[in-house]
This record gives structure tokens, C-alpha cells and sequence, in this order.
């Protein structure tokens, strides 16, 4: 028995899985691996890492707070802000980091610094996320097989 997945955000349907093997959801007690049949749970989300496990393909999604739903059969994840780890750009994320701490390192007024330390948190988890999923040779979706060790992409 699957598990369906949606990640959603305040503009859009970011993702959607009608059936997948296995959730990793960021929540802010610690990570927790969700699999067909869990109890029902809802609960807040931090800043972290979702995976999506189906077969051997594999989505992962830079999670930026947030609330999950989790039922026996479905798991909506309803993200404050969310970039799946195939779609987040590098140089801007690098660019964003390095304006952040340049701010930082400034000192701003503790309005202003709340918001440059979110931005340099989120820069930061993006490019964790996305040099991750380019170690492993490049933009890849598909899991090792446990077979012979060949990966197909």
C-alpha cells in the first residue's frame, strides 16, 4: 500500500506523488521517516530536508517551516517556503549568502538582522540540499541499484 505526497506552498502545488514508498519529513522535533499506514500526526516543520522515496527515484525539497498533515494514507506537507533540490540555482543562492553575512557582519537593526539571518539559513539549506544531490554525479533521481551497484539516470 503507497502513500500519497503533496508539498504545497501559499501560491502553488509544489509536488505531488500518488504513490510513494516513504516520506523524511523535517519536523521541528527532529527528522521522521513516515511510511504507508503511520498514525495520524500533525505537527510543525522546520528548516530541513523533505525526501520522497519511490522505488528507486528520490525527490528532495529544501523545507522552510511549515506544518505537515501526515494520515495513514497521505502526507500534505503545507511549507512556508519550499525548492526542490533539482531547481535550486547555485550562483543565486551563493550570491544570497554572501549578502547576508556581508549585512550581518554590518550590523543592522534587530528587525533588519532577523531577516538577513533567515536568508543566510535558508541560502545555507538550499546549497547543503543541492551539492548533495550533485555529489552524486549529477542531477539524479533515480537511487543506487543494490544489485550491482550501477546507477541508471
Amino acid at each position: 500500500m503507497p502513500i500519497a505526497v503533496e508539498v504545497v506552498t501559499q501560491e502553488k502545488l509544489i509536488f505531488s506523488e500518488p504513490e510513494a514508498d516513504m516520506v523524511i519529513v523535517p519536523a521541528s522535533e527532529g527528522e521522521m521517516g513516515v511510511l504507508p499506514r503511520h498514525a495520524p500526526v500533525l505537527t510543525t516543520l522546520a528548516f530541513g530536508e523533505l525526501v520522497v522515496r519511490k522505488g528507486r527515484a528520490e525527490e528532495r525539497f529544501a523545507i522552510y517551516g511549515g506544518v505537515v498533515d501526515i494520515r495513514p494514507d497521505k502526507v500534505v506537507v503545507l511549507a512556508d517556503l519550499a525548492d526542490s533540490s533539482y531547481g535550486i540555482d547555485a550562483d543565486a543562492m551563493e550570491a544570497a549568502r554572501s549578502r547576508a553575512q556581508r549585512l550581518l557582519a554590518e550590523g543592522l537593526p534587530a528587525e533588519q538582522n532577523r531577516e538577513a539571518t533567515l536568508a543566510l539559513r535558508r541560502a545555507e539549506l538550499a546549497l547543503r540540499i543541492q551539492r548533495r544531490v550533485q555529489g552524486r554525479g549529477a542531477v539524479m533521481r533515480i537511487i543506487e541499484d543494490a544489485d550491482n551497484g550501477e546507477t541508471d539516470e
